[in-house]
């Protein structure tokens, strides 16, 4: 769908860049879903023609276009046929490589990369060999995508990388985080949870982003973000009994934690919701965030089915 006629067309405001929440091959607006958190979170994928919204997921395009311009959706209908679009997502067929990592990766951490981590309350040697973080320089490349300046963190599964996310450590981009490419991915990331299956017990703690999963500890996992997949769910099922899900404390990631707690009781999940004395987890001093797994294991242990 010619989706920045429509919104010229229509008088409404769209991001393609210079925005935190905007990514190449999207096209960005408010999200007319979302409650109490403007932002540009709603995307457009030029590619595949669908919308995401960053904080509250997938919405059909029809009912998109229909809230957007505030019509009905026969009016919608016809406008998407208008501008060249369909009524549904069409699922696209995506070849995929052997996984590959960025170019130009160091052996080691540069100065400016420990300072970062340092700065969050990292011990960054600790960070390289548990978590197996690797560093991108001035020049870092995969296919056309630039992943320069970056912690480059490896997200593995049942062994081995299958993908990565990309973390700016010089507050100088829009974009603090990056994925890898679809086409590069061996599984895509939101079809599995980050964290060290090598040392989980059949108790949990869920939190958003990677970060969160340093400062909480290896019985953490993470979503990737707060919107969460049934394909995520199934593997919470499968790999814990019991589950706290430690979102950040805001409106839509709280909505989102009950969310995930309601669909992991009903599939048999014990699950309960902690909140931090902290925006999120990652903010926790080492000293906070270890006080805090030691209560949640005094309070949950008795949950855990053996």
């Amino acid at each position: 769908m010619k989706i920045i006629d429509l919104y010229q067309d229509y008088n409404l405001d769209y991001k393609t860049e210079g925005h935190k929440h905007c990514r190449p091959g999207w096209v960005n607006v408010e999200c007319p879903f979302c409650t109490g958190n403007p932002g540009y979170h709603l995307g457009y994928n030029l590619r595949h023609n669908y919308f995401y919204c960053w904080r509250c997921g997938f919405h059909p395009v029809i009912k998109t276009i229909s809230a957007l311009l505030n019509i009905p959706y026969l009016e919608a209908r016809d406008i998407i046929n208008e501008y060249g679009g369909k009524n549904k997502v069409i699922q696209k067929k995506i070849t995929k490589n052997d996984f590959k990592f960025p170019s130009n990766l160091f052996p080691y951490f540069l100065k400016t990369h420990r300072k970062y981590l340092h700065n969050r309350g990292f011990d960054p040697i600790y960070i390289k060999q548990f978590w197996g973080v690797k560093a991108s320089g001035p020049v870092s490349m995969l296919g056309t995508h630039n992943y320069a300046n970056r912690l480059i963190i490896p997200i593995e599964w049942e062994g081995e990388n299958v993908s990565f996310v990309a973390r700016d450590f010089t507050g100088k981009t829009s974009y603090r985080y990056l994925v890898c490419p679809e086409n590069y991915e061996k599984i895509h990331h939101k079809h599995i949870l980050y964290g060290k299956q090598s040392h989980w017990l059949r108790f949990g703690i869920c939190v958003e982003g990677v970060t969160d999963v340093w400062k909480i500890g290896p019985l953490s996992f993470a979503t990737f973000g707060i919107e969460f997949t049934r394909e995520q769910v199934r593997q919470m099922v499968k790999y814990f009994d019991t589950i706290v899900v430690m979102y950040d404390n805001e409106p839509q990631a709280e909505a989102k934690a009950q969310q995930l707690i309601a669909k992991l009781k009903f599939a048999g999940v014990n699950a309960f919701r902690y909140r931090v004395p902290a925006k999120d987890p990652g903010e926790l001093t080492n000293l906070q965030a270890q006080k805090i797994v030691n209560e949640i294991l005094n309070q949950y242990a008795g949950q855990l089915v053996i």
